[in-house]
Order: structure tokens, then C-alpha cells, then sequence
């Protein structure tokens, strides 16, 4: 059964105004209800230690069989779904997870962008499993780092900072889980985690926030799989071109900025991936029959 369900349904918020303790969280995986896949937002990255159970991480055309203790990455903007097998249900003592900003570890002068690493890239090595004394070490950072996060101690989130790039440089250290399967009646896995991409970068809540994904090319790279077979794939699920999809989100979203915001349609055009207001002028015309700020000016 997929466990999409997010902890209690309130999953915490970040705010830019206090910077470590709403960039970070640290839970075990029974705590709060918690299921496989929550905190699965555009800004969260997500490593969990999984010690009991049996699950498939799924992504658009393939997928890793998790039975065995195992450390997982898992990157914001590659969907994913995370399935328990065999009716297993999630229990206490399953394991941990953290969720972080990539800002969080770029705080301790961390450099690398976590989009290139190979830990959370598309088609990167994402799953290791662990031995004995692998899930002794990284069980124990996390229980640290769980109690340091409820702890007044003033610098705890430099330890857990340092506590995350531990078990960062240890999973880099290891050889990645290889023995991926191929997941059934693929093309509809990959209409779904395109659909889910698409929705993933909405609703835009900045005129200084540009859409990442744009062409049918750009979700493509994010799932890993040609163009063309993601073009298929969901023409033959949805009877849509993945265009049409995207086009029809870009346009509810400009519409929606137009009627509720005091942006200027400039502000609107750069927020959903234009370069140009009259590109976004011509685009919005072409599909609407009307200009936005006329459409502004019916409302």
C-alpha cells in the first residue's frame, strides 16, 4: 500500500526569519504516525535509516527492493513513491529520518550543491545497504541527533549539522545497492511522478521564485528517462502530451497570480519560467484569446 499520508497532516513550515530550527528536523519513523513518504516538498531533502521491514522505493522506471537495513536519499525534486510490501505496516523502532534545506548545510561551508551529488542526482546511487556495525554507527547518530533536537543546548544545530555530513561522507564511503527491478505497467509510474513533478513546483508564492521545470525535456532529466519515452508514456495514460500538462498548469497558476496578487504581469511572466513579458504576453494570447492584463482587468 503507498503511505503518502503526512505526519498528523501537519507537516512542519519553514520560516526564512529563523533560519536553523525550521531548516532541519530529525523524527524517528514511528514518531507521529510517520509514514515512508512524508515531508516529500520541493525544498526538503530527506535521509532515513530503515532497520525493520520490507518496502520498494519507486521511481519512474525503476525501483530498488528495500529488505534489509538500508540508507536512503532522497532529493525534493526527483518523485519518488515508497511502498510497503506484503501489507507491512510501519512500526516502532522502524528506523529515523531528517529533513533539511540544502541552505541548512551550506551554513556549515558546505560547497557542493546536493543536486549534483551523486546521493540525491536523478539516476544516482540513492540506496545503501547497511551491515552490522554500519547500522550501529548510523543508528547511533541518529539517536543523537533526535535527542540534541529537543535539547536547549544553544549550538546544537552546528552538532547536528556535523552529525548529518557524518553520515553523509559515510554513505559515500559505501557501494551502492545495485540490484534495481523493473516496476509494473511502467508507463503509468511515470504519468504519475511526471504529474506529481508538475504539481510540485505550484503554487508560486514569490515573484522572485522561477519555475525550474519547463519543457517536457527538463521533467524528462528529473526522472531520468528519455524524452521521448516520458512523451509516451504519458500520452498513453492521460491522452495528453506532457506540453499540454505543463501548458495548462502555467496557465491556472497565471491566471490565479492575475486575480489575486498586485504583481505586474512582468513579476508574473519571470515567476513562471518567461525571460521575457512578451513571450508570456504571446503564450498567454495563444491559449486564452486574450492578453493577461485585459484578463486582469475583467476580474
Amino acid at each position: 500500500m503507498e503511505q503518502t499520508e503526512e505526519i498528523e497532516k501537519k507537516p512542519f513550515e519553514f520560516n526564512n526569519t529563523i533560519a536553523d530550527q525550521t531548516q532541519f528536523k530529525v523524527a524517528t519513523v514511528f514518531e507521529g504516525k510517520c509514514t515512508l513518504s512524508s515531508y516529500n516538498r520541493r525544498d526538503f531533502y530527506k535521509i532515513s535509516l530503515i532497520v525493520k521491514g520490507t518496502s520498494e522505493l519507486l521511481y519512474a522506471n525503476r525501483g530498488i527492493q528495500i529488505d534489509k537495513p538500508a540508507l536512503v536519499f532522497t532529493n525534493p525534486l526527483v518523485p519518488y513513491s515508497w511502498e510497503a510490501t506484503n501489507g507491512a505496516q510501519v512500526e516502532e523502532g522502524s528506523g529515523f529520518f531528517c529533513v533539511f534545506t540544502e541552505e541548512f548545510l551550506h551554513a556549515g561551508n558546505r560547497m557542493e550543491s546536493l543536486q549534483d551529488s551523486s546521493l540525491f542526482k536523478p539516476g544516482g546511487d540513492s540506496v545503501f545497504f547497511l551491515d552490522a556495525a554500519q547500522v550501529q554507527y548510523v543508528y547511533g547518530i541518529f539517536s543523537r541527533m533526535r535527542q540534541e533536537f529537543d535539547s536547549e543546548y544553544v549550538y546544537k544545530y552546528e552538532l547536528m549539522r556535523s552529525q548529518v555530513n557524518l553520515i553523509i561522507h559515510e554513505a559515500i564511503k559505501m557501494q551502492p545497492a545495485v540490484a534495481y527491478i523493473t516496476p509494473q505497467n511502467a508507463a503509468a509510474r511515470i504519468a504519475k511522478l511526471f504529474l506529481s513533478l508538475v504539481e510540485k513546483q505550484f503554487p508560486v508564492d514569490s515573484p522572485r521564485f522561477a519555475l525550474k521545470l519547463k519543457k517536457a525535456s527538463d521533467y524528462a532529466s528529473k526522472l531520468a528517462v528519455h524524452v521521448n519515452h516520458l512523451n509516451a508514456a504519458v500520452q498513453e495514460v492521460t491522452g495528453k502530451s506532457t506540453t499540454t500538462h505543463i501548458n495548462e498548469k502555467i496557465l491556472f497558476e497565471a491566471k490565479s497570480l492575475l486575480a489575486h496578487t498586485d504583481w505586474s504581469v512582468t513579476d508574473i511572466a519571470f515567476s513562471l519560467g518567461f525571460e521575457y513579458a512578451s513571450y508570456f504576453n504571446n503564450f498567454f494570447k495563444k491559449h486564452t484569446g486574450t492578453t493577461p492584463l485585459a484578463l486582469r482587468k475583467s476580474l
